[in-house]
């Protein structure tokens, strides 16, 4: 039986199976909805001075795993804390997960690295993807009920299976008790991905060595935080070398995917946008209170320990009209306040030139994280002269705007692991903006 066929046997099986049981909370951990986050996961008071800088590591047991000859398939892990540069220029502890490959680079050079950025997976520190990729299955019971499943472990092991090495980030305050994840923050999201490939590289002990290249792969939020990330590239991280990306079905407009969200199964990611807003940019606060109900409060409040799962949940349908003194939405709030509004434009992506190759994949029925908003993306970035290779996803549009989003998700992943893949290995890429003319 073949790495790849084993290492998809197990995902099957213990994805039915895996179940995060609570355990005793040792000294200096947090909880978050009833869930223990390691005492690993809270950064020191001090940090370095160097952006990926590793502050600690330690192993990370794999929820699905196989013994192998070698070792364990599809490699072995390693939960890292590195530091990080926030949007407004303070120094970071962020989180995330390096495997080590079982499987052999086949391609020309050294094994080559690629950054996972997730997907939304929330807000709430248990909602992390490399607390996911331990336990499998993230369940809390009690008063607050959550789940979080490890749904990027799909693409990670088909990367892992072609032997290139994953550095996966969870992204700013995302597992680390000390802030609020900051969701959809262009910069930060973007510094976490450049970081995390400085981290990994820092790591002793692995097969990576510094010609070793490096690609970028991120769906929805994580297709943003990668399409953010190579835009930052040149100025942020030159040193990173990176070949090339596949960003999926990126939030490159927010106020576009504002008012798309707004209602739908995936509401509550409203709440995780309004509070990553104010925990980037605290003045904000004061704005954003005059026009919150105290329904909307206690929304906001609920919505900050929650993972996917439960926003769905608890808040699928949902209107932000709902949460708001004078039944305004959010889309319009933004439009009639100037600081808000520049907030979100600051947002934009699309703006600079790319670094290396970048494949844009979006669904041509996509009406949740809008097709029109990240084709023109790509088309803006064709216009500044970027190499771009634009894949519209066509599948039927369905009453569900989550399933317009997720399917493209699911039906790309294959071909889009395969592009970035030959990227690494130094096959050219055939670059055509044309297509998005």
């Amino acid at each position: 039986m073949s790495v790849r066929t084993r290492m998809f046997s197990v995902f099957a099986v213990l994805t039915l199976t895996a179940v995060a049981a609570a355990t005793a909370t040792p000294a200096h951990a947090a909880t978050s909805r009833g869930v223990t986050i390691p005492a690993f996961y809270t950064p020191p008071a001090g940090l370095p001075a160097a952006d990926g800088a590793l502050i600690r590591k330690e192993r990370l047991p794999l929820a699905l795993s196989l013994p192998g000859i070698t070792g364990p398939l599809p490699g072995r892990a390693t939960r890292i804390m590195y530091k990080s540069t926030d949007s407004s220029g303070q120094p970071v502890a962020v989180t995330g997960a390096y495997v080590e490959p079982a499987a052999r680079w086949r391609g020309s050079g050294p094994r080559p690295l690629v950054v996972l950025a997730p997907g939304t997976m929330g807000q709430g520190d248990q909602c992390s993807t490399s607390l996911a990729l331990q336990r499998g299955l993230v369940l809390g019971l009690g008063n607050q009920t959550t789940v979080s499943i490890g749904y990027e472990v799909l693409a990670m092991y088909r990367l892992l299976a072609k032997g290139i090495a994953v550095v996966a980030t969870d992204y700013i305050g995302f597992g680390t008790p000390d802030r609020l994840h900051t969701y959809v923050n262009r910069v930060d999201g973007g510094h976490a991905v450049l970081d995390a490939a400085r981290a990994a590289k820092a790591l002793p002990g692995t097969s990576l060595t510094a010609a070793s290249a490096v690609g970028l792969y991120g769906y929805s939020q994580g297709g943003g935080a990668v399409a953010a990330a190579a835009e930052l590239h040149s100025t942020y991280a030159p040193d990173v070398l990176l070949k090339a990306t596949y960003a999926g079905a990126p939030p490159a407009d927010l106020a576009a995917v504002t008012a798309a969200i707004d209602g739908s199964e995936l509401a509550g990611a409203l709440g995780w946008s309004v509070n990553g807003f104010v925990q980037a940019n605290p003045s904000l606060r004061p704005l954003v209170d005059r026009y919150l109900s105290d329904a909307g409060r206690a929304a906001l409040a609920d919505l900050s320990t929650m993972c996917v799962g439960d926003a769905i949940f608890g808040y699928a349908g949902k209107r932000s009209t709902s949460w708001t003194r004078n039944g305004e939405s959010l889309a319009t709030v933004i439009t009639a306040e100037p600081d808000l509004r520049a907030y979100v434009d600051s947002q934009l992506i699309g703006t600079r030139k790319p670094s290396g190759v970048v494949r844009v994949a979006t669904g041509v029925n996509d009406n949740l994280v809008t097709h029109a908003q990240a084709k023109l993306m790509a088309a803006s970035w064709c216009a500044l002269g970027a190499a771009v290779v634009y894949a519209p996803v066509n599948l039927p549009k369905t009453a569900s705007k989550l399933l317009n989003h997720f399917g493209p998700l699911l039906t790309d992943q294959g071909p889009a692991v395969d592009w970035l893949s030959a990227r690494m290995a130094g096959s050219p890429a055939n670059a055509d903006c044309s297509a998005l003319s």
